[in-house]
């Protein structure tokens, strides 16, 4: 398993809420900035894209790749933060 950020272990020893898209690993403010223009604005809506795709990194990272124009390894870390979220919170 790959090291992870800083970002990553904050977001994923705190609740959700209702925080920003950008708090996501792998999302800094370019890809937020096009996520939130299709109507992304919060890492939960996120996360329901994640569930909606059966929890499956490759349907979720495809995704994201298309809504946002991240990169395979942003769409990566975004994926593992919110499979360990998930298996953490849910």
């Amino acid at each position: 398993m790959s090291s992870t950020s800083q970002k990553h272990r904050e977001f994923v020893k705190e609740p959700m809420g209702n925080k920003s898209v950008t708090f996501l690993p792998g999302i800094g403010k370019v890809l937020g900035r096009r996520l939130e223009q299709q109507g992304f604005e919060q890492a939960n809506t996120v996360l329901g894209q994640h569930l909606v795709r059966n929890k499956d990194p490759e349907s979720f990272t495809k995704w994201l790749k298309d809504t946002s124009g991240a990169n395979s390894r942003q769409a990566g870390s975004c994926d593992q933060c919110l499979r360990e979220w998930r298996d953490n919170n849910l």
